[in-house]
């Protein structure tokens, strides 16, 4: 099947295993030429801009798409990630804003898609909006409703809990244990607290669609059902996430999915991407450490985002702080260099094993470092090629700007007065003018002939003005 065979870590078995695509199991009878892997992660919901948490999902299942892309062939591997349209916070946007609610929705998306193109991500096969699919999800309620999983109540449609046996197998909770732990809306017409919506009524200025059960529009995950089966079948390889959406979402997805489809396994590996904090806090807007891709690209490369994103392993909790992306930022100029004006080779079998390995990018980066000291310039670029970076759609920002006359007369002012301010053993102001020149974006190098400086892409000349 392949020389690279890749294990992942299915959150649905708690383990990691060898990844076997459906399509490539004995007995699938499927010919190799027809062959498909098939994965399906939750996209975004456009009413605002992406946070750096929404870009980190997108970034990890995009190295696992190219992964697979490398291993089983660019035509065998469609990926699906979806737009969540219609939701009760585009709706309170838009009334905000006092526009259309497609108005709201189409410049939101495309804002998102700018934010992955600009970390290097590659757009997905399909990228269904849940608005073109209402028809789908209608079916899908019906068919529950049919089989006894699904009833309608007040101009409501809900999935009865109770029916389905394995509920909670993915989060490993039980009922009892969900009710306690989580905010679940009491409601008369609930045969079960844990019960949840399929469709909801809608009030005339809100956006709705006629159904069998009124005007309305469809609950959060009946959209993800219906879009991954439309696009990948009821049976599919791969369903991620981040770990936020394991319960309730993924669990609902799961449960009616499978009873819509009785003998469907629906997704059969699920993956969970951590979440990201802020300077060792929870990214919070009450904190006022909460990040924008968009802010964050006006003083940061996409790539050096990228890079950052993926010094963690996907599964594990990632700090964002300025030192890693100066890290960062100092190894892609390096990788950078290496590599200037060669040809991409084949990437390397280590960083292919470290990729295959459950998406190991710290290995992976490891190994980039590795070749950058060897000079295997063809490799390296091939290899970081795979994970997205070094790519031509990423450059440009490494080419460090010239210092205009003033201000590198300043600069070289700054340094003079470090030079003079060490050698009387003022430390505290030598060290204060050393980081003032790095926060303008000022690299300094101590040589023995003196000090050296360049200008990183993110210079800011009036930073200077404070020193």
């Amino acid at each position: 099947m392949t020389d690279h065979p890749i294990s992942l870590r299915n959150s649905l078995t708690g383990t990691k295993a060898a990844f076997i695509p459906l399509d490539w199991q004995d007995g699938s009878g499927i010919p190799e030429g027809e062959r498909m892997v098939r994965m399906y992660v939750c996209g975004p919901t456009v009413y605002d801009r992406a946070h750096i948490g929404n870009a980190r999902p997108a970034v990890a299942f995009d190295v696992l798409y190219r992964l697979l892309r490398h291993v089983y062939g660019e035509s065998h591997v469609k990926y699906v990630r979806n737009i969540t349209d219609v939701d009760d916070k585009i709706m309170a946007r838009a009334e905000e804003r006092g526009v259309p609610i497609e108005e709201i929705t189409a410049e939101t998306c495309a804002w998102y898609q700018e934010d992955m193109a600009a970390v290097g991500n590659l757009p997905p096969d399909a990228q269904p909006r849940a608005t073109e699919y209402i028809a789908q999800m209608q079916a899908m309620i019906e068919r529950l409703i049919a089989s006894g999983h699904a009833y309608a109540a007040e101009g409501h449609v809900l999935f009865s809990v109770d029916s389905y046996g394995d509920y909670g197998k993915l989060s490993g909770r039980s009922v009892e244990d969900m009710i306690a732990g989580a905010r679940v809306e009491v409601a008369p017409y609930k045969k079960n607290p844990m019960d949840f919506v399929l469709w909801k009524p809608s009030a005339p200025e809100q956006q709705g669609w006629d159904s069998p059960w009124g005007r309305g529009r469809p609950g959060w995950h009946i959209e993800c059902s219906a879009m991954s089966e439309d696009a990948l079948g009821a049976d599919f390889d791969i369903h991620g996430g981040g770990s936020d959406l394991m319960f309730p979402h993924h669990e609902n997805e799961i449960a009616q999915s499978c009873c819509a489809t009785p003998g469907s396994g629906f997704a059969r590996v699920w993956l969970h991407n951590g979440m990201i904090r802020i300077g060792g806090q929870k990214m919070s807007k009450s904190l006022g450490n909460f990040t924008t891709v968009y802010d964050l690209r006006e003083h940061v490369p996409g790539e050096v985002i990228r890079l950052a994103l993926l010094s963690t392993q996907y599964r594990g909790e990632l700090d964002w702080t300025d030192r890693l992306a100066e890290d960062c930022e100092k190894a892609l100029r390096r990788w950078r260099k290496v590599t200037e004006g060669a040809t991409p080779g084949t990437p390397d079998p280590a960083v292919i094993a470290a990729l295959a390995d459950d998406l190991n990018t710290p290995k992976a980066i490891a190994e980039l470092h590795r070749l950058a000291g060897e000079g295997d310039a063809p490799t390296l670029l091939a290899s970081a090629n795979l994970m997205g970076l070094l790519t031509p759609e990423l450059g440009g920002w490494e080419k460090a700007p010239e210092a205009e006359g003033g201000d590198a007369a300043r600069i070289q002012a700054l340094l003079d007065e470090r030079a003079a301010a060490k050698k009387a053993k003022d430390f505290a102001r030598a060290d204060a003018i050393r980081d003032g020149l790095a926060a303008a974006g000022v690299e300094v190098k101590d040589t023995a002939q003196g000090a050296e400086f360049t200008l990183s892409a993110s210079f800011d000349a009036a930073k200077l003005e404070g020193l």
